[in-house]
């Protein structure tokens, strides 16, 4: 089987959308939900387009509420692309409604389904998680949708966007390298992630660590007094040292299981802070996603090695 790598590159073809004139003043204008997104978008795009990006670091795209700015920002806008499988739930129908008028991406959109995690099946209609990011190989798949999608929709700078792809999955599939070979050097038995929500089963199934999180895979579900002490209970039964907060989600739910472990006679310190559903500051490492992903390996490796 060819590597995926040479598969995403060959894939780089030209569709059949209509192109987009760039708006006046030579430039697009492109307006991406969360800063994962506009990190892959600006990769791809250098200086030939405007990048908006709506959700800043520390923000939860899981509670997310579009304001009359962004709205305006999403009708200004020449091309979106947002991350679908329903990260942006309150936000779908806007989506929907803009799909009409001009380019509307979700960059989840070409990822196989068999490559998804379910995480529900009601009445026939099924739910995947949309934590695509924390695979770094899926998230090459959500790279290659966007090249594509920028080589369609201005065709003029095709060139210019299929190599700045090609050169961008090949950082990515050394990241994918770093993440796994740090993670495969913790002991197998000290493997275990537990998180405040249930953001990085993606990261487990590819990496090879057992993850746990306190809440769903969206942080609007609620947590309760069983959570905790179930929480509390697997962690003393698996005799883990170290659990982690993330930066998007609030430290109340992981504190109340340190609290319950030590309570119990089972010491657990915080590990360190996660990157989950929002980048660092654009001024720090984490602020682009390479820097995030590679912080995360780091302190998760440090923490539990």
């Amino acid at each position: 089987m060819k590597p995926l790598i040479f598969i995403l590159l060959s894939a780089m073809l030209l569709g059949a959308c209509k192109p987009k004139e760039p708006t006046e003043g030579g430039k697009l204008t492109i307006v991406t939900t969360t800063g994962m997104i506009g990190d892959a978008v600006k990769s791809i795009v250098g200086d030939k387009a405007e990048i908006i990006v709506l959700m800043g670091p520390g923000v939860d795209p899981h509670l997310y509420k579009a304001t009359q700015g962004d709205l305006n920002a999403l009708r200004q806008a020449d091309i979106i692309f947002y991350n679908g499988l329903h990260l942006e739930g309150k936000m779908q129908e806007v989506f929907d409604r803009l799909a009409a008028d001009k380019p509307v991406f979700p960059v989840a959109a070409d990822i196989p389904e068999d490559k998804l995690r379910t995480v529900a099946k009601v009445a026939g209609n099924v739910t995947h998680d949309p934590h695509i990011w924390f695979d770094v190989e899926l998230w090459m798949v959500a790279v290659t949708t966007i090249g594509n999608k920028m080589i369609q929709t201005d065709s003029e700078n095709a060139e210019f966007y299929s190599q700045q792809t090609a050169n961008y999955l090949i950082k990515l599939a050394a990241l994918d390298i770093f993440v796994r070979d740090k993670i495969a050097a913790i002991p197998a038995a000290n493997r275990i992630l537990v998180t405040s929500h249930d953001a990085f089963g993606y990261f487990g199934d590819r990496y090879g660590i057992k993850v746990k999180g306190l809440q769903g895979i969206s942080t609007a579900a609620e947590f309760g007094l069983k959570d905790i002490t179930d929480m509390v209970d697997l962690i003393i039964a698996d005799s883990i040292k170290s659990v982690f907060v993330e930066s998007s989600v609030s430290q109340k739910s992981i504190q109340a299981v340190v609290e319950g472990c030590n309570q119990k006679n089972h010491p657990v310190k915080t590990g360190g802070t996660l990157f989950s559903d929002a980048m660092g500051a654009a001024d720090t490492p984490e602020g682009n996603y390479i820097g995030m992903v590679t912080h995360n390996a780091t302190v998760i490796y440090e923490a539990l090695k």
